[in-house]
C-alpha cells in the first residue's frame, strides 16, 4: 500500500482537501492528509502524506514557508483575497518602488498578527470561516509571527498592484500581511495571487501536478525530520514498542524514532529517566 509523502503543485480554484481526495483515489490509499492548508484561490506547494506517513505530518519541518504574492491596492475584501466581497474602497497615494520597498522591509522580524476570520482556525471546534459566514461576533487572538525575508518584485502603477516574495514563520497569513502592507502605504488592499514556493526543506521545483503523481514519487518522511535520532531495536523488542511500553535508554534528546531494520515503528519522547510512547507508526 502507498506509504510516504508527495510534493504536489496545487492549482488555483481547488481546495487542499480536493487535492487529497484526487491523490487518494489515483494511488488507491484511503488515508491522505496535507501539511499546511492552501486557500482555494492560492496555488503552489502542498505537502501530502499517504498511509502510515500521515502519522508523521506533525513532525515534518514547516517552521518557515516562502510565497510569491500580488497585492491589489485600493480595495478591502471580506476574505483578504479576490474571492471575498468588497467591503471598502480607498484612494491609492502616489507611490514609487523605493517607498514600497521601505515599507516591505519594515515588516522584517518578529511581530504579532491577528489571523483573518475567514480561516480554518477552530474556535470551540468550529472553523472560524464558518462562524464568519454566519455573521457571528467574535475575536481572534494575536499570534507571534516572523517575517525573515520580504522583497519587492514589481509595482504596476496603472493596475495598482505590488508583486512581492516573502519567507514567513508557521502560522503567518500572507493575506493579512498584504492588508497590513496596504495600510502602511496609506490605503487598502487584498491579494489577487498567492503561490507557495517552499515549506521547510521542500521546494515547488520538486512538485508535480496532482493528476501526474505516481507511486515512484513517494518520499520517505523520516528522511526529512530533523533532530530525531533513529534508534535501532532488537527484533524481540518489537512487541514492546507496539504495546507502547517505556524504554530505558541514554538521553538522545527530547524525541526519538524507535526503528527495526531501518523502518521507523514509533515516536518516543523523554520523560525523566526513560522514553515513553508518543505515536505508533506501524
Amino acid at each position: 500500500m502507498p506509504n510516504g509523502i508527495l510534493l504536489i503543485d496545487k492549482d488555483e480554484g481547488v481546495t487542499s482537501r480536493k487535492v487529497d481526495n484526487l491523490v487518494s483515489h489515483t494511488l488507491g490509499e484511503r488515508k491522505c492528509g496535507h501539511l499546511g492548508t492552501l486557500d482555494p484561490f492560492a496555488s503552489g506547494l502542498l505537502v501530502l502524506a499517504l498511509g502510515k506517513a500521515t502519522k508523521l505530518l506533525p513532525y515534518l519541518d514547516d517552521a518557515h514557508k516562502s510565497y510569491f504574492a500580488v497585492l491589489k491596492l485600493g480595495t478591502k475584501t471580506a476574505t483578504g483575497d479576490l474571492l471575498g466581497e468588497t467591503l471598502k474602497a480607498a484612494e491609492v497615494p502616489d507611490l514609487d518602488p523605493q517607498k514600497i520597498a521601505d515599507v516591505l522591509s519594515s515588516f522584517l522580524g518578529k511581530s504579532f498578527q491577528v489571523p483573518p476570520k475567514y480561516s480554518a482556525l477552530k474556535i470551540n471546534g468550529v472553523p472560524s470561516y464558518k462562524r464568519a459566514a454566519r455573521g457571528e461576533e467574535y475575536e481572534l487572538k494575536k499570534r507571534k509571527i516572523e517575517v525573515s525575508s520580504i522583497n519587492l518584485i514589481s509595482y504596476d502603477r496603472e493596475e495598482k498592484t505590488i508583486a512581492f516574495t516573502s519567507t514567513v514563520s508557521r502560522g503567518t497569513y500572507v493575506r493579512t500581511l498584504g492588508e497590513d502592507i496596504a495600510e502602511k502605504l496609506g490605503t487598502l488592499g487584498h491579494l489577487i495571487k498567492l503561490r507557495r514556493l517552499s515549506v521547510g526543506p521542500f521546494l515547488i521545483a520538486q512538485a508535480k501536478k496532482a493528476e501526474e503523481a505516481t507511486m515512484e514519487d513517494l518520499l520517505d518522511p523520516t528522511l526529512f525530520i530533523r533532530g530525531l535520532k533513529h534508534i535501532e531495536i532488537r527484533k524481540e523488542e518489537r512487541k514492546a514498542v507496539i504495546d507502547g511500553r517505556p524504554f530505558y535508554l541514554p538521553d538522545y534528546g527530547e524525541k526519538i524514532f524507535l526503528c527495526l531494520e531501518g523502518e521507523a515503528l514509533a515516536v518516543y519522547h523523554r520523560v525523566e529517566d526513560r522514553y515513553e510512547a508518543e505515536r505508533g507508526l506501524w
